[in-house]
């Protein structure tokens, strides 16, 4: 009797839960095609049916990790009690995300890196950040911050910093180190 387990997940799952491995990993750039077929375990003519182009299926990829990102960060948000701690939560949920094994940096920045001007990774990476922006204005207006843009635009340079400095100097304690920033930035926008 064998006792090779049978991935009942469709095609299209088993390419993107590749790409998503993979590309995670090692880069958009670097992860050819084929590598991304044989750990999905299907033919090309499957990716190409599925996607299209590679193109298209690090749309998907990136498009997946936005929404995983946006699922996360509204959950963990909802356990902080007032406007304030859910608007300097946002450091301790990318805090938790950092000290997860196989942290690799924000997968936008990653993939935009060499991404040609208007190129699926430039809009899908222009979204995730226009989210994360909107989501900081929001807080920013419900914490009573007299100019939530301004506050949000600071944050999200506080935020992006702490991710590249987590990734590049392997400072475990980077979103710590921006959320106490982030304390007296607020404090002082919503005086």
């Amino acid at each position: 009797m064998s006792t090779k387990t049978i991935d009942r997940r469709s095609a299209r799952e088993r390419l993107l839960t590749a790409a998503d491995e993979l590309f995670y990993a090692n880069g958009v750039h670097t992860v050819g095609i084929d590598r991304v077929i044989e750990r999905a375990g299907v033919a090309k003519a499957t990716l190409y049916s599925a996607f299209g182009s590679k193109d298209e299926l690090i749309r998907a990829y990136l498009q997946a990790r936005h929404a995983a990102r946006r699922e996360r960060i509204t959950r963990k948000l909802a356990r902080y009690d007032t406007p304030r701690d859910r608007l300097l939560g946002i450091f301790d949920v990318l805090g938790e995300s950092i000290a997860e094994a196989g942290f690799r940096g924000c997968p936008f920045v990653n993939a935009s890196a060499e991404a040609r001007p208007g190129s699926a990774i430039e809009e899908v990476s222009d979204e995730s950040r226009a989210w994360t922006r909107s989501l900081l204005v929001e807080l920013g207006r419900a914490a009573g911050a007299a100019d939530p843009e301004r506050l949000a635009r600071q944050l999200a340079l506080l935020y992006d910093g702490a991710t590249v400095s987590a990734r590049m100097d392997r400072d475990p304690g980077a979103a710590a180190a921006a959320r106490a920033t982030a304390v007296t930035l607020v404090d002082a926008a919503c005086a």
